[in-house]
């Protein structure tokens, strides 16, 4: 009986497996079988493989050697199951007169009873395997007339695609879910979005937003002894802080500001915050946080400290950005909240982060450049644009391309640094300008970022301690959770010393992503070669060319009367946002409150877009096309129309306003 061959790519996959599976097995069965004469290497064989050496019944060889109806003729072909070592042969008679199939097998006399049993299932597992898939079409020698038919190029093309679409569909599933990393809005455990509500919550009663139901504060769920409490009633293990204990003549100085608050959902008699005593000593608060937290509370109303909160969340997932915070200080809501409060401090206070250094940005530096300084706070201003905008223009720093994962990339070319040419201002202001530039290269699933310091040319020349620790401090207390990889690329001999001094001052966390790299080898683990630049022995055919502000790029930022109606719509999407939360703490029905909150999210980040060129001075990456309108991205500049340069088409027109007040609702 004759089996027709595999006519679909199954079964004919399952052919070339079953071939696959007893080539491998002949080879595993050769060697150790073969060899072996040891006594004790039979004795490990068990009663059931020796019953294998048994020769079949008359039933079970009709079925495995049944009779033929196409040989006419006697053939006698003898196979060599071991030809190497000449072992075992098989010998197969065809009788013409009944015309059967009697197939003999011979044993050398010396070989053991193991080999003889292996030899003897070694066969049958050929023949069965053959039988089960492709079909009985003649054993050992057996000549057929008919020729066997193979199948066609375009079965294993078939074949090839099936399989590569399995394995792309795994991959795809795979990356699917690596898509949202742990501890990410979207992929959180029950135990994390609880510590996510708890510091909502805090976060809140710091900014006076009020449930707008009055039953709320009943139903919201009670403080853990490991969250921060709102009772003031332990006081010997706790030690207690007001957060509105401001002079009263600044109470009356903030009076519309109280008012406007209030009018917003935010209560400016809110209760006291009741920090634990493991919070408030302080044992590792290695940026001195929690004093700066004590005096945001202290000198900031609940509306500046929500204001500050918001401005801060721009394009991103409200959160995304309160879990950093969480996930930095390893899910301690206390320590999470005086981490953020004291962060809100730093960028409204400190470095005027939103109000000044992104506000002014390139342009506002280059018109204080060129501006005649007569007194001496003017001649400051002017040596500090000056400061920034000539690192701008060499390129010290700059942000180019993304990693294999897809994180944005700042290139750090430290031998342009001369310790001294620049004042200590200028360069933090140059620092936490390009970190708020990069964040705006963080979209999706992408909320981290690579650091590669191109150590080339590297002398001691070069190193300036200062620098770095703001660096260090900005990334472990500022910008928490944003760096996801640090390469340090040809570091010369000199830097090992310099080195162990730095890692004396990061984060085990922080040190962990730092890594070495000497060659273009090292270094594509990370970044691939072809979209690394050639100055790093990349294929990229790209380089640094600073492209300069364009004259009226900034103009609507003039704009007050959009300005003002943009800001109102954006107020009532955070509202929103903010007693969707407030819900959703109290436990309402969490899927759809989850939903609502996403969505409204979602409209806060296309929203931010339509702010943007009314609150932030465009950049350079702007005027080159890395950053487009709407905040789409284009981190290759493959969409570039001047191939020098890389300057769009729509730079001429970054500074028209195609947004006007009338056309906001």
């Amino acid at each position: 009986m004759r089996l027709p061959p595999p006519s679909t790519p199954t079964q004919l996959l399952r052919l070339r497996l079953t071939r696959s599976a007893l080539s491998r097995s002949a080879v595993s069965t050769t060697s150790p079988l073969a060899t072996s004469t040891c006594p004790s290497s039979r004795r490990t064989v068990s009663t059931k493989v020796r019953a294998a050496a048994i020769t079949p019944g008359p039933r079970f060889q009709s079925l495995l050697f049944p009779p033929s109806t196409v040989t006419t003729t006697t053939t006698t072909t003898t196979t060599a199951f071991f030809s190497r070592n000449n072992l075992s042969t098989s010998t197969t008679t065809v009788n013409k007169r009944d015309q059967t199939v009697k197939p003999t097998a011979t044993l050398a006399p010396s070989t053991p009873v193991v080999l003889r049993a292996s030899v003897t299932g070694l066969g049958l597992l050929f023949v069965l395997g053959l039988g089960l898939g492709y079909g009985i079409t003649g054993f050992l020698g057996q000549k057929s007339t008919e020729q066997q038919e193979l199948p066609s190029e375009a079965s294993y093309t078939t074949i090839k695609n099936n399989i590569q679409d399995i394995l792309d569909d795994e991959s795809s599933t795979t990356n699917m879910s690596r898509e949202i990393a742990p501890g990410r809005p979207g992929n959180l455990t029950p135990e994390q979005e609880e510590k996510l509500k708890q510091l909502w919550k805090l976060i809140f009663q710091v900014c006076g937003v009020s449930s707008p139901s009055p039953s709320s504060e009943s139903s919201a769920p009670a403080a853990t002894s490991d969250d921060v409490s709102v009772k003031g009633d332990d006081k010997k293990k706790k030690s207690k802080l007001s957060m509105f204990s401001r002079k009263q003549k600044k109470d009356s100085d903030d009076t519309t500001t109280d008012s406007a608050s209030t009018a917003s959902g935010s209560t400016p008699g809110s209760p006291a915050i009741v920090l634990n005593a493991s919070t408030t000593s302080g044992d590792d608060d290695k940026y001195n946080q929690l004093s700066k937290f004590h005096e945001t509370l202290a000198s900031q109303s609940p509306a500046a400290i929500r204001e500050t909160i918001w401005s801060m969340v721009k394009h991103d997932h409200p959160d995304a950005l309160v879990l950093r915070f969480l996930r930095a200080r390893k899910w301690d809501v206390e320590k999470a909240l005086v981490m953020f409060i004291s962060t809100m401090n730093w960028r409204d206070n400190e470095m005027k982060v939103d109000a000044d250094i992104m506000r002014s940005g390139e342009g506002g530096a280059a018109e204080a450049e060129k501006m005649e300084a007569k007194t001496s706070e003017e001649i400051a201003k002017k040596k500090l644009a000056i400061d920034f905008l000539t690192q701008t223009r060499m390129g010290k720093s700059y942000v180019h391309g993304v990693d294999k994962q897809g994180r944005p990339i700042c290139f750090v070319r430290v031998r342009l640094h001369k310790q001294g040419e620049q004042s200590e201002e200028s360069l933090e202001r140059y620092t936490v300008y390009l970190i708020e530039t990069c964040r705006m290269l963080l979209q999706g699933s992408v909320d981290t970022a690579t650091i590669v310091f191109d150590m080339t040319g590297f002398s001691m020349a070069n190193m300036d301690y200062a620098p770095v620790k703001f660096m260090v401090k900005c990334f472990e207390a500022n910008y928490p959770e944003c760096l996801g990889a640090v390469l340090v690329h040809k570091a010369p001999w000199i830097f090992q010393g310099i080195w162990r001094v730095i890692r004396g001052w990061l984060d085990p966390v922080v040190a962990n992503k730092v890594h070495f790299t000497n060659n273009i080898s090292e270094m594509s683990e990370f970044i691939s070669p072809e979209k690394l630049p050639k100055d790093l022995d990349g294929q990229e055919d790209w380089e640094y060319k600073y492209v300069e502000p364009i004259p009226g790029e900034n103009d609507k930022m003039k704009d007050e009367e959009t300005i003002s109606k943009l800001q109102a719509a954006r107020a009532e999407l955070v509202k929103e946002y903010e007693e969707a939360t407030l819900q959703w703490i109290q436990g309402g029905n969490s899927e759809e409150l989850k939903k609502k909150r996403d969505e409204i999210a979602e409209k806060l980040r296309v929203d931010y877009w339509n702010l943007d060129p009314y609150v932030r001075a465009r950049s350079f990456y702007d005027r080159i096309g890395v950053l487009l309108p709407g905040g789409k991205l284009d981190p290759f500049l493959e969409g570039k129309k001047d191939g020098v340069s890389g300057i769009t088409e729509g730079v001429a027109k970054v500074g028209v306003s195609d947004t006007q007040a009338d056309d906001v609702d």
